[in-house]
């Protein structure tokens, strides 16, 4: 298994110290305005979607107090390289501002550890939506050989919360869509796992138009699997020899087989058909 978190703390335990001193002279030398132009966003970034309202609000709050919050980069060839706090630099650039704070981390990252601090720092730090948080788990587990209970202590959330996260790769693209849209909850969206992709888009389509809570969902679910478990027995039909089968076993010193309405009798000897043919004429 790859060591997980090891560059992650040096460049944290910069940022936490730039954040306590920030109003010191030594955090002059680690808190820096730079050009946005010259920072380059991180390649692994898992983040696809930025809510555009969101981000508004926050380049609002940015122009009246400020950035509170410096992003985190590292010098990359004549610029910077984005670590941590996409969001934040997305809105600086929205406010029309051309510098912003930023703390120029002084640790050598190499592209496997790029990807796992952009995965962790959003994880930890950002709003992913559910289906960004589920494929940046499976990644972690999957580029670092680590297990759910491994990647619940590198990310600080519970195995179970985990667990369920990764469970809704299983869904369906019609409804993992839904679930990225907003259309559904997180909550709506675990009630669906286990069904097949037809039952599924009947189910969230159903849940989206009568605008189902969780539990009237959770409701809708198990009474469709309910029905669904419903088995009814086909009526046995006997055929006429069948309904004789008994007595047969019991008449016959034969070995026999009863198949629909014929009846195999299997001789080992002359003397069984000569026996089976005296029955005959009695």
């Amino acid at each position: 298994m790859m060591a997980l978190g090891r560059g992650l703390g040096a460049i944290l335990e910069e940022v936490g110290q730039a954040y306590d001193n920030e109003v010191s002279e030594a955090s002059a030398d680690q808190i820096r305005e730079i050009d946005v132009n010259t920072i380059s966003a991180n390649p692994y970034q898992p983040r696809k979607t930025f809510e555009q309202e969101a981000l508004r609000e926050l380049s609002e709050s940015i122009k009246r107090h400020g950035l509170l919050q410096p992003i985190v980069v590292i010098k990359k060839d004549d610029g910077f390289l984005l670590v941590a706090g996409e969001r934040r630099l997305r809105a600086h650039k929205l406010a029309g501002l051309d510098r912003i704070k930023a703390v120029i981390a002084d640790v050598n990252i190499d592209d496997a550890k790029l990807r796992e601090l952009a995965l962790i720092e959003n994880i930890q730090r950002e709003d992913l939506n559910a289906m960004e948080l589920a494929h940046s788990y499976d990644e972690l587990i999957k580029v670092y050989e680590i297990t759910h209970d491994e990647l619940s202590e590198v990310v600080n959330k519970s195995r179970s919360q985990i667990t369920n996260t990764l469970r809704l790769l299983s869904l369906s693209t019609y409804v993992q869509n839904k679930l990225i849209d907003g259309a559904i909850s997180q909550g709506h969206a675990k009630i669906l796992v286990g069904f097949e992709e037809e039952d599924q888009q009947l189910l969230v389509d159903t849940i989206i138009g009568q605008k189902l809570s969780v539990r009237e969902s959770e409701v809708l679910a198990k009474n469709k699997k309910n029905k669904d478990q419903v088995e009814v027995a086909p009526e046995k039909k006997f055929s006429f020899i069948e309904n004789y089968k008994s007595s047969l076993k019991e008449t016959l010193p034969f070995s026999f087989k009863v198949k629909n309405n014929s009846l195999e009798i299997n001789f080992k000897n002359d003397n069984e058909i000569e026996k089976f043919l005296k029955m005959l004429q009695k």
